[in-house]
């Protein structure tokens, strides 16, 4: 029965949609970041990501990321998200494996959501040098 199949919640795993300045093309860019902070890396981390407009039928492709392990208390890039996107509602599908279990989460950033009036400080990001407006 559905009821006896245990599903795992994970915890301490995040996406987090950054706004900080290209260097390279003098620029403000939004990214998206997959952060760890357990106490044990995950490994062979899979992200499939899209994003879509219900009511206007707008959808993008569906793009696929694999970081093979992203260690403890550690981050890393998945995406850079173009300004047309951040008007869709955005989809980020992790799956990983910890402790040789296999865990999986949806995080959904809704449309409207990511902009400049909800941004609020990563203390992680932050201590590794990503500058972050």
């Amino acid at each position: 029965m559905k009821k006896d199949i245990n599903t795992p919640q994970v915890s301490n795993v995040f996406v987090a949609v950054v706004k900080e300045y290209n260097k390279e093309f003098q620029c403000e860019d939004w990214n998206a970041y997959i952060l760890n902070t357990k106490d044990v890396a995950i490994e062979m981390v899979l992200i499939v990501s899209k994003g879509y407009d219900e009511d206007k039928g707008i959808e993008t492709a569906i793009l696929r990321h694999k970081i093979d392990k992203l260690p403890a208390n550690s981050f890393a890039k998945i995406e850079l998200i173009q300004n047309e996107v951040l008007k869709l509602t955005n989809i980020f599908n992790v799956t990983f494996f910890e402790n040789n279990k296999m865990l999986d989460k949806k995080y959904i950033f809704k449309k409207g959501t990511i902009k400049e009036g909800n941004l609020r400080q990563i203390p992680m990001l932050n201590k590794r040098g990503i500058l972050i407006k």
